[in-house]
């Protein structure tokens, strides 16, 4: 496998560079971090963020670009997302923080090792579950329908669920639609 970095748009690109620029956008106790962060801010690792709206990857929407936030030799130490914006580009969103940020950089290390030594290609994309409270690198193929893609759950994972684990994609949104414990569905709000 081979992986194959997207390009984000230029107007992803300047809406990042222009919210690591501007102070104002640096208030958020989210953003702390790039406050103290003496040094240049780098933007690195673009993802295009899809949303799942439905059962399997066909119905997944793109709507937006994150981008994970360098600074010299400390490594990553924020993310920040910019939306699509019809008709205008992209718009920056919001920065993050938060246990997603080193997941991501393992699922990506994750990624590249499998693409050792195979010619299948593959692009990374960072995929929202909203409706399992869960996010996974996602591994598209060539193929369309999402057959042959794969899913990294980011960690923290939904219960059932290993972070980290290299899944085929239907495998994952399966386990996600019936979730079990001991073999038992889970039952929540009884006790």
């Amino acid at each position: 496998m081979t992986l194959q970095t997207p390009q984000p748009p230029p107007s992803a690109l300047r809406a990042v560079l222009a919210a690591l620029d501007d102070e104002s956008t640096h208030s958020r106790p989210v953003a702390a971090v790039l406050r103290h962060t003496p040094g240049p801010l780098l933007p690195a690792h673009p993802l295009a963020v899809y949303v799942l709206e439905g059962p399997s990857l066909a119905t997944a929407r793109r709507t937006g670009w994150r981008f994970l936030i360098k600074h010299g030799t400390a490594g990553v130490v924020a993310a920040a997302e910019v939306a699509e914006s019809p008709g205008a580009g992209h718009t920056f969103a919001h920065f993050a923080a938060g246990p997603y940020l080193d997941s991501t950089v393992h699922a990506l290390r994750q990624a590249w090792q499998l693409a050792q030594g195979t010619r299948v290609r593959r692009q990374p994309r960072l995929l929202s579950m909203p409706g399992h409270y869960a996010t996974a690198l996602w591994l598209s193929g060539p193929q369309p329908g999402g057959a042959d893609d794969l899913l990294i759950p980011l960690s923290p994972a939904p219960l059932g669920v290993t972070a980290h684990r290299v899944y085929q994609a239907g495998e994952l949104l399966t386990a996600l639609d019936r979730p079990e414990v001991d073999g038992a569905p889970l039952l929540l709000g009884r006790g």
